[in-house]
């Protein structure tokens, strides 16, 4: 179905249903627009061009536009191109979400004379009714942190320090380094890695590994007990929701060259004791139950935040694409794992689990996807806004949870373009909380609720 959108005196604007929360964009700038942009941008050129044997600004124009042209009318087009898809958005007031896809846009080429028309996929916020947000059911967990778990965190921060020793020969929970290259059927190389690490899987893995980020369930089988110098090769299939359209569902073939064999030692608590500047092994506790009381009180958060996430996907009524885009699946996952980050998970912890969740059915990403809809037309309904300042605090407690400096974690998210999730989930958590103010919540044990959560899931 397509409908004639909108039209200015420059541009004419379709828009047509591409399914689901997406519209297909067609734009068509008339002539004389093209043409004003590829004689200003030539004639901008022309009076900043130096060429050998020429003073600047006196190269003769069939010089320049010689030299310089197919240049000049690949930024004019990329300008035009972006002037208009934003008029289009605000003229026809749609919520896009995340950036548009390219459509026709490297096929068609602007021409001096001619009209320039071109088509852009965009994702937009589906047309649907949020529930009642206020007396919202809730049950919150009462959670205490015992010495078991304060000596568990320790040993964790012993192994996180420890020392690495070579071993000859691979065994379960030792780490294998090497270059990892996954190709699919077609001999298509997808990735190529130095430095790759696995791990041979523990015994209550049950024989599941991981390898460039993808679950492999007969692992252990495959891997065998390699020693450097070796190269295995592991057969796996591509999961169904991967961020790269290519991989999914796919067969794959991992060649895994290992160049060493590691097994960690962990840190004697002496050095612990140095890295946290305290002189006895109880203030070293005192300090990390504290910290842990924090990590406490964010799983307390998320577990209420995932009873009124619950709520709202079962009681919010939307059409979703039967099957993610990768741009889609790219925004979920990315969306996980800076959940996954503020709740304090170890770095490897976080890869293991992203690989499973790639490897989750259509319909559990297609309810993360619609989660993500019912939040931002929440949080427009709720006025809920996030300012620098949160932005930094919540790297600085992503950090801590690491035991990171905040300036090395925003590099690095900056680096990964992970920054704009870390603000989406600044703004999903405040959304939620705002919900949660006014729901009905009721303090259990721990014994109590998981009972309670039991009690729910089995009578779904």
């Amino acid at each position: 179905m397509s409908q004639a959108a909108t039209s200015d005196p420059q541009n004419v604007v379709k828009v047509v249903d591409a399914g689901p929360s997406r519209k297909k964009l067609q734009i068509e700038i008339p002539a004389a627009a093209v043409a004003e942009k590829l004689k200003l941008s030539m004639d901008t050129l022309a009076v900043e061009a130096a060429l050998p044997g020429f003073r600047k600004g006196r190269v003769p124009r069939q010089l320049v536009e010689k030299r310089f042209g197919s240049t000049v009318r690949k930024e004019a087009k990329n300008e035009l191109v972006a002037s208009a898809y934003s008029k289009a958005v605000e003229d026809l007031k749609l919520q896009v979400l995340g950036d548009p896809t390219a459509g026709n846009l490297a096929e068609v080429e602007l021409t001096d004379g001619k009209p320039f028309a071109f088509e852009v996929e965009v994702e937009v916020l589906p047309e649907f009714e949020l529930p009642k947000l206020e007396g919202i059911k809730v049950k919150k967990p009462v959670l205490a942190v015992t010495d078991e778990i304060v000596a568990e965190e320790i040993t964790k921060m012993q192994i996180n320090e420890g020392s690495l020793e070579s071993r000859e020969k691979a065994e379960p929970g030792d780490y294998l380094t090497g270059h990892a290259v996954m190709t699919g059927p077609d001999g298509k190389e997808f990735y190529n890695l130095k430095g790759a690490v696995v791990q041979c899987p523990l015994p209550e893995k049950k024989g599941k590994g991981m390898i460039l980020g993808i679950i492999v369930e007969d692992f252990s089988k495959q891997l065998g007990s390699p020693k450097a110098g070796d190269t295995v090769t592991i057969k796996c299939k591509g999961p169904e929701q991967h961020e790269v359209e290519g991989l999914r569902n796919v067969d794959l073939t991992v060649a895994f060259t290992i160049d060493r064999v590691d097994r960690i030692i962990p840190a004697p608590v002496d050095s612990i004791l140095g890295l946290f500047g305290v002189e006895s092994e109880e203030r070293l506790k005192e300090i990390v139950r504290s910290r842990m009381q924090q990590r406490v009180e964010i799983q307390q958060q998320s577990v209420l935040h995932q009873q009124i996430a619950k709520y709202l996907i079962d009681e919010t009524k939307m059409e979703l694409p039967p099957r993610l885009t990768a741009q889609q699946a790219l925004r979920t996952l990315d969306r996980q794992r800076m959940e996954l980050m503020y709740r304090g998970m170890e770095p490897h912890q976080i890869e293991e689990r992203m690989a499973e969740l790639r490897a989750v059915s259509g319909a559990s990403a297609a309810r993360d996807l619609k989660l993500t809809f019912i939040l931002h037309k929440a949080a427009e309904t709720l006025d809920v806004r996030v300012d620098e300042g949160e932005l930094n605090g919540r790297i600085a407690s992503m950090a801590m949870q690491r035991n990171e400096r905040p300036e090395k974690l925003r590099q690095e998210l900056i680096q990964t373009n992970r920054v704009g999730a870390v603000f989406q989930q600044i703004r999903d958590h405040k959304t939620l909380d705002a919900i949660l103010a006014n729901a009905s919540v009721e303090e259990l044990s721990a014994e109590d609720f998981d009972k309670a959560m039991k009690a729910e899931s089995k009578k779904a």
